[in-house]
């Protein structure tokens, strides 16, 4: 299994590529023929977004328990909503908490990474459009979302989709333990293999009305024990085989 990160360099990113313990430049493209080129000596270095998505769709109540934690009943069919492409940071990039907008909780996420495009998918075939699986934060003004009823302004706010650290490719999605951490202290723990819609339905559901370009994302639900954020705290997805995206809440 690779993982790839994104370096930050100046205004950019630069790809890096795991192998075999190792870091080293990957050459080529992510999203087409790539291989490690040198490898990179031991230097400090930030990591960024992994990519940066023209879209990100994404899936609400997709787990058992956090649609009862929700008081609401199972969805007939994935409950979709999008966040922004200005709402995507990176690994200790700051969560902005606006003051003004009442409650704002963590729910953490495993997302797709789109890897080439897709348009009415088959569930049978999804994986074959599907870079890889990364963390994502898909943070939420909660008491927005109650008023507004649609999710738009509650999950779009600059810096609400944390992601990373890195893309996990050749990952099999289908049984990967999700956690949710804040302050160091365990707030989220559950399975992808509680999810009601698995990937592969996601990625059919979604091409049918909605053509996927390379880097898209699409985020696959939170767990039970979702809860708020202040400025000041730390927050941290952790999904096994891709690793811990942190992220430190400050005010806006």
């Amino acid at each position: 299994m690779d993982k790839i990160y994104r370096v930050k360099m100046g205004m950019g990113g630069r790809y890096a590529l795991e192998q075999d313990g190792g870091l080293y430049w990957l050459e080529g493209s992510i999203f087409g023929d790539y291989h490690t080129g040198m490898l990179i000596e031991d230097t400090p270095m930030k990591f960024t977004a992994p990519v940066l998505p023209s879209k990100i769709i994404a899936i609400g109540l997709n787990y058992k328990d956090h649609a009862a934690e929700m008081n609401k009943p199972l969805p007939a069919e994935p409950l979709v909503f999008s966040k922004p492409s200005t709402s995507v940071i990176g690994p200790d990039d700051p969560i902005r908490i606006p003051l003004w907008a009442g409650r704002v909780d963590y729910e953490s996420e495993v997302a797709v990474v789109i890897g080439k495009r897709a348009y009415n998918v088959k569930a049978v075939r999804a994986m074959d459009y599907v870079l890889g699986i990364t963390c994502l934060n898909d943070v939420t003004a909660r008491d927005l979302q109650h008023k507004d009823v649609q999710y738009t302004r509650a999950k779009g706010f600059d810096t609400f989709a944390p992601m990373g650290p890195c893309i996990a490719v050749g990952l099999d999605p289908s049984n990967l333990a999700i956690e949710g951490w804040v302050n160091g202290e365990k707030r989220q723990s559950s399975n992808t293999d509680q999810l009601i819609f698995a990937v592969p339905e996601l990625v059919e559901f979604v091409t049918r009305f909605c053509t996927l370009v390379p880097g898209d994302v699409i985020t696959t639900g939170t767990p039970s024990g979702v809860g708020p954020l202040k400025p000041g705290d730390r927050v941290m997805v952790k999904i096994a085989g891709i690793g811990a995206l942190s992220n430190p809440c400050v005010e806006a």
